[in-house]
């Protein structure tokens, strides 16, 4: 019996500390909650959900859906979790946030293999982890300053930085709904989201107070550079005026009830818990003041006396670039023993993240039982193409980034457009099923 330490009680680390104790291992988690905390944190458990309240997707033809599929077949943690505190989110899987870190947090204190120890690690010199036989960093994006510092020591300066923006937060009791309609895209009859309807004029006065409106500076050593999915609001509609109506507020598929027509455009809310007492904006990551916020906010039909339970902030994330410093086990090329896994190495997204712990819990249980590693996921599946990102050099700049199709290799057939995705779901199910069966079925 091995005993590993991971550094981090997030998603990546919750989920690996599950897969090793699976396997027999005994797990040190170290955890800095509630000793301190991130700028982005609040609560205290594990796996704290911290931008929004959705793994996105669902169904063989979206990427992020096969990951999914593929998650729960390898037995993981956390899409149980998310499947027993979903909360309705038409074609997506969201869950009530609270819940969830709840359901998480009590799985790894009844584990017996799992020890959490509320402890900050300041350094990967720190005599607390020279106690185990392997090292893994799970500390996020957000990874401590001194940390992170220590982290840049052994890999040199192969770093980048980008800003995540966290999407705001309102109350059900505040929302106008004489002006608000329930309704999904093309389903009118379906109670997932919560719409708020915008003239031209209305849209036009919003894009332009979100452009005046005051952003938070980076400080001085910090370089902003924006991951391309998940852009801030206002970020957006610097791109041009009508950006913004053919993105996140697109009303296709959308007629407001109380006028029979199209609106110009639209904004969605999305529920945040069961009871459907709170709502986050949808596609609204922002970096603006919270005065700002309040006050541009406001402007949207619905929202006039909005109280919001959460404002939006920005938050540094770091990340190093995985296919220089790592090896193909996700170690440090730099340090034997030391792994990483999580948003730190590259990948973008909670399901993304809790993929690449679940794949190093599974890989180093078995090494460390004396057994086969298994064979990494074929590039078809989607754990293997997200796998793949981090580990082939490109000419471009390495960036992170979620899972998707275009991870994949190209189909070989010619096909109409919407019949892509489908052929894409279906060669990754058949693909993920004979490499399962060849790796594990057999155990």
């Amino acid at each position: 019996m091995a005993k590993i330490i991971i550094v981090g009680g997030g998603l990546a680390g919750a989920e690996c500390a599950w897969q090793l104790a699976r396997t027999g291992h005994r797990v040190e988690l170290f955890e800095m909650k509630p000793e301190k905390r991130s700028e982005a944190h609040m609560e205290d458990g594990l796996a704290e959900l911290v931008c929004s309240n959705s793994f996105r997707a669902t169904g063989e033809s979206a990427a992020i859906g096969l990951l999914k599929e593929e998650m729960t077949e390898l037995g993981s943690l956390i899409m149980e979790a998310a499947y027993a505190t979903r909360v309705p989110a038409g074609g997506a899987l969201a869950v009530d946030r609270s819940l969830f870190s709840a359901y998480v947090t009590s799985a790894i204190n009844q584990n017996e293999n799992i020890e959490v120890v509320h402890k900050e690690i300041t350094t990967l010199d720190s005599e607390e982890l020279r106690k185990g036989d392997a090292v893994i960093i799970a500390a996020g994006p957000l990874a401590s300053p001194s940390l992170t510092t220590s982290l840049m020591d052994i890999v040199g300066d192969e770093r980048l930085y980008f800003y995540d923006a966290i999407a705001p937060i309102v109350s059900r009791d505040s929302i106008d709904f004489s002006k608000a309609f329930w309704g999904s895209r093309w389903k009118p009859e379906d109670h997932d989201y919560l719409n708020c309807p915008m003239s031209e004029e209305e849209y036009k006065a919003f894009v332009a107070a979100l452009l005046a409106g005051e952003k938070v500076k980076p400080r001085e050593f910090e370089k902003v550079i924006h991951f391309e999915a998940c852009l801030p609001v206002e970020a957006m509609a610097e791109r041009g005026e009508m950006t913004l109506a053919f993105g996140p507020l697109k009303p296709v598929g959308f007629i407001d009830p109380e006028t029979g027509e199209r609106p110009f455009a639209i904004v969605q809310l999305r529920t945040e818990n069961k009871d459907k007492t709170a709502f986050n904006l949808v596609g609204f990551q922002t970096k603006l003041t919270y005065p700002d916020q309040k006050k541009v906010f406001r402007m949207i039909p619905g929202l006039e006396k909005a109280e919001f339970l959460r404002l939006g902030s920005i938050h540094r994330n770091t990340y190093v670039n995985a296919p220089d410093v790592l090896d193909s086990a996700m170690q440090l090329k730099a340090r034997s023993g030391i792994y990483l896994t999580g948003q730190i190495t590259g990948v973008e997204g909670y399901l993304e993240s809790a993929a690449s712990g679940l794949w190093l819990g599974i890989s180093l249980g078995k090494q460390f039982n004396g057994k086969p590693t298994p064979k990494t996921p074929p590039l078809e599946t989607a754990l293997g193409a997200l796998l793949s990102h981090l580990r082939i050099k490109t000419d471009k700049s390495f960036q992170p980034s979620n899972v998707n199709f275009g991870l994949m290799p190209g189909l070989q057939k010619k096909m109409k457009k919407k019949y892509r995705k489908e052929a894409y779901g279906i060669r990754a199910r058949a693909s993920f099923s004979q490499w399962f069966s060849e790796n594990f079925v057999s155990e």
